[in-house]
């Protein structure tokens, strides 16, 4: 394929079998998002908050952009900016990887950090506030923004149409809630009986960038009423599964994949023989090699060595 820029190179991901994970009388499959240009899922976040803004004139030729993220849609939303000629600003907390740091330096992102105690949540205040104090600046928003989910219902929903006609479930992290509203919205209108499930971490358990919702924040990009369930997962089971997944089925991928494919595998022994669920893989695991989550060594040990440090 031939494109015209690297934003054109966004999207039409793998969908990947997972024949040694699967349980017995169904097939779970990855959406592999870390092959989109800069490493994740939100590429496509990226892509939709920029054009449509410039689209509608809510962002001018050269204007400041200001995002809260936890790396990946800053990360994004750098590559973008510096095509299209917008400086940005990302707010992110300060445990936050150093290789997302390089990286977003590297793009020329400006970085403001948040407290790592706060999680995504703190980053949200720190860039409401810079907001505020600076009208000029241009805040897409991805908890609010309806591109958001947008970018899913018509880019990542389709793929996973056309690749697996028969999907009977949707697995994906609940961070912004816009990959699991807006595949989900797209699966159910393809075939209503689909089932759209978000893996969500146990309360008080920091699994960077998802969110339990009893916690405070309900990002407004979620529509809640396209869930079929919410499933917790703790820490240490999203690291064990992204430890097996690498073990078995030679896929090196980020922690929140490991949340997602847990409870993709709950979901599986819910769900007929035959059934075809689809989870989402947001990232690869080369910018959480820093935090030691795949050195050798005991899951329980490493989890609680890096427990706030790398998640995804």
């Amino acid at each position: 394929m031939r494109f015209g820029d690297i934003s054109q190179a966004i999207g039409n991901t793998p969908l990947v079998a997972l024949p040694h994970l699967s349980p017995a009388g169904a097939t779970i499959h990855l959406k592999l998002e870390g092959h989109n240009p800069t490493g994740s899922v939100k590429d496509r976040v990226a892509k939709y908050l920029i054009e449509q803004a410039e689209r509608y004139g809510q962002l001018r030729p050269g204007q400041r952009v200001l995002e809260p993220t936890s790396g990946n849609t800053g990360i994004g939303l750098a590559a973008i900016c510096r095509v299209k000629g917008h400086p940005l600003t990302c707010v992110l907390p300060e445990n936050t990887s150093e290789e997302r740091k390089q990286l977003l330096q590297l793009f020329g992102a400006e970085l403001v950090f948040s407290p790592a105690t706060e999680g995504s949540n703190g980053s949200v205040r720190v860039a409401r506030e810079l907001a505020a104090a600076d009208p000029d600046a241009f805040m897409p928003f991805q908890y609010a923004n309806p591109a958001n989910a947008l970018a899913h219902y018509e880019t990542t929903g389709p793929e996973i149409i056309a690749d697996l006609p028969d999907v009977t479930a949707f697995v994906a992290g609940l961070g912004t809630g816009g990959s699991v509203t807006g595949v989900g919205k797209r699966l159910k209108r393809w075939n209503p009986a689909v089932k759209v499930y978000a893996a969500e971490p146990e309360y008080g358990d920091l699994v960077y960038g998802l969110r339990n919702l009893d916690e405070g924040y309900v990002p407004e990009v979620l529509d809640l009423a396209v869930l079929d369930g919410r499933i917790k997962v703790n820490s240490r089971r999203a690291l064990e599964w992204t430890r097996r997944l690498a073990d078995e089925e030679g896929i090196f991928a980020g922690v929140s994949t490991g949340a997602s494919l847990a409870v993709a595998v709950r979901v599986a022994k819910r769900l007929p023989d035959g059934a075809q669920i689809v989870a989402m893989s947001p990232d690869g695991g080369w910018k959480y090699l820093s935090t030691g989550a795949y050195a050798p060594g005991d899951v329980a040990t490493i989890a609680e060595r890096i427990s706030g440090v790398l998640w995804a």
